[in-house]
């Protein structure tokens, strides 16, 4: 049975649920080093191991300007590409960074994880230049793609979560605790637990640009939000957002326009 969007659209269906596909990695065959190579760097390569674990090990942790020097150097190495003036905080959880892409004066702060694996290395994973991720982010593409625009502020403990695909446009302004994406379990009485049925997407969260997002948003999948939007404090996004608009509530709903 299809899946439809709130827009009528045809929801994508998810090839299985994330846990099935890391359990999948882990137990595949072959030798423990080469699992934790595909499950932490996504490809094998001993130049490619050894530089992982000279980051994480000698400058993932370190405090001070030792450990800013540090990073700034071995980090730099363990991305796909990075541009020039990045820089990394401490303690980031970094999973297939060969398959990122960092613009220039990317600010990635402490405690932030950052999860390629669901790209396979086929999709995007981009920051764009100047784009600051506060500390204690996630950012994971559990299937498809993550784009973020050029001078974007991702705000503290927020979740982006792409399960077909998150992607936000230039001068975006996104607050603390938000919440974008995710998938759907199939919910099927009979089927067997819900957590066994598999998932699907209703499609791609999409973000305009210059987009202001309060304090604890969530963003559903399939949302699309135009250019220049404001989206409300706590507001629960289940539909698309004209360009302009003013939206707020549960679920959220226009309440005037941007003059």
């Amino acid at each position: 049975m299809e899946h439809l969007n709130e827009q009528g659209h045809s929801a994508a269906p998810l090839s299985e649920p994330k846990k099935d596909r890391v359990v999948a990695a882990l137990s595949a065959e072959g030798s423990a080093l080469r699992k934790y190579q595909t499950f932490f760097i996504g490809a094998p390569g001993l130049g490619r191991l050894l530089t992982y674990e000279l980051a994480m090990h000698f400058a993932a942790g370190v405090r001070g300007a030792l450990g800013y020097a540090l990073r700034k150097v071995l980090f730099s190495k363990i991305f796909g590409q990075v541009g020039a003036g990045c820089n990394f905080g401490r303690n980031l959880a970094l999973r297939c960074p060969m398959h990122m892409t960092l613009g220039a004066r990317v600010m990635i702060d402490d405690n932030c994880s950052l999860d390629a694996r669901g790209t396979a290395g086929t999709a995007p994973f981009e920051i764009g230049d100047d784009t600051l991720i506060a500390r204690d982010c996630v950012l994971l593409v559990k299937q498809g793609y993550l784009k973020i625009g050029r001078n974007c502020s991702i705000g503290s403990h927020t979740m982006l979560g792409a399960a077909s695909g998150i992607e936000i446009g230039d001068h975006a302004i996104i607050a603390g605790q938000c919440y974008f994406g995710g998938g759907r379990y199939k919910t099927k009485l009979g089927a067997g637990p819900m957590v066994t049925q598999g998932l699907y997407s209703r499609g791609p969260v999409v973000l305009g640009e210059d987009v202001w997002v309060g304090a604890g948003v969530r963003v559903l999948d399939g949302v699309r939000v135009g250019n220049g939007a404001i989206l409300g404090a706590g507001s629960v996004v289940t539909r698309d957002v004209p360009d302009n608009a003013i939206v707020g509530g549960c679920p959220a709903t226009v309440l005037g326009m941007r003059t």
